[in-house]
């Protein structure tokens, strides 16, 4: 089982956004001293939700500042940005990391970031595919032309080849996983063999639903079993360590609802529709009852227990729920020291 922590860089009530940022950066800091796997840098834009802009800009100075973690997007929204740019950025890192980076990309909402990128509405209802294809020919081709719709152009060569290590010896390009929010959404990370990233707003029996999808998908694909069985899917989800459970809820149930209410209220629609609002204390609650909340023993037994139900084995685990930098270092390293030595 591999732990890592999931990173909004949450901008809470009354903090500035360098104080959100400091807190980030500190964390997965943090996490590499505590022996944690990965952290996964989320991406938002115009929001106080998450102040990170440019997922693979933070992952880049991450990789520089850490030895052995994982850095990975969770995620880069594709449809704001060009795949081939995208991909450049990704094999950058993948190479002189040593192999440290994960991409993992996303469709995103129907914000206005759409019309500030220039992207538009059809680049977030139809154009995901277009551009995954095309950022996956990037990373695992030497030449590479744009043969759709909305990217059209010559052939170009793929400088740098994410499919080559420093010694020219490695013939893996970077980690590519897929966000899944929808049925639709795993048919298509199914049908290309890209592990899934599976949201906190879910629970282990949707999430093991999802895994079940994603399996029957892969095989009418043609990906061989073991490949479908040992596909690294992600879970993300909330952990927060306190010496009793009441303590642990408390401590999200003070500082989440706030941030919630004031990062979710700031996304605004491209096209005026309609946004169903989740009552951010009843969903800290739900965060609270469905994810590793509470003693080390407490949390320890629910990362287990969603492994056992989903297949899951790698999680990222938002740590910064209680928005205080020092509380959040102390739950890092309490994640270390008192629940991965549980998990084996």
């Amino acid at each position: 089982m591999r732990v890592g922590t999931f990173v909004l860089a949450a901008q809470f009530p009354g903090q500035g956004q360098g104080e959100a940022l400091h807190r980030a950066v500190r964390s997965a800091e943090v996490a590499e001293e505590a022996g944690l796997d990965a952290v996964w840098l989320a991406e938002h834009h115009f929001v106080p939700y998450g102040t990170c802009p440019s997922a693979v800009t933070l992952a880049a100075l991450l990789l520089g500042r850490t030895r052995t973690l994982r850095v990975g997007t969770a995620v880069s929204v594709l449809p704001t940005a060009h795949p081939v740019a995208l991909g450049e950025q990704a094999a950058l890192l993948h190479l002189t990391s040593g192999g440290r980076f994960s991409l993992g990309v996303g469709r995103g909402g129907p914000w206005v970031d759409l019309e500030v990128f220039g992207a538009g509405l059809e680049a977030y209802e139809q154009g995901f595919p277009e551009s995954l294809d095309l950022l996956l020919r990037w990373l695992g081709g030497s030449h590479v032309a744009g043969e759709g719709e909305r990217f059209a152009f010559r052939e170009v060569p793929v400088v740098p080849r994410p499919a080559e290590a420093l010694d020219g010896t490695d013939p893996a390009g970077p980690e590519v996983v897929v966000a899944c929010t929808s049925p639709n959404s795993v048919r298509l990370a199914a049908a290309r063999g890209l592990p899934m990233l599976l949201g906190m707003h879910v629970g282990d029996e949707e999430k093991a639903e999802m895994v079940a999808l994603w399996r029957r998908c892969a095989r009418e694909a043609g990906l061989p079993a073991e490949e479908i069985l040992a596909a690294p899917h992600v879970s993300a989800g909330v952990a927060q360590i306190g010496d009793d459970g009441a303590e642990a809820s408390e401590t999200l149930l003070k500082a989440m609802p706030g941030w919630l209410k004031q990062g979710l209220d700031a996304h605004v629609t491209v096209d005026g529709r309609t946004r169903a609002m989740r009552d951010p204390h009843a969903y800290t609650e739900l965060l609270c009852g469905i994810h590793p909340v509470g003693t080390p023993q407490t949390c320890a037994d629910r990362l287990a227990a969603t492994s056992e139900r989903t297949g899951i084995t790698r999680f990222a685990l938002l740590v910064e729920g209680s928005g205080d930098l020092a509380t959040t270092e102390e739950n890092v390293r309490r994640l270390g020291a008192e629940v991965l030595p549980q998990l084996g």
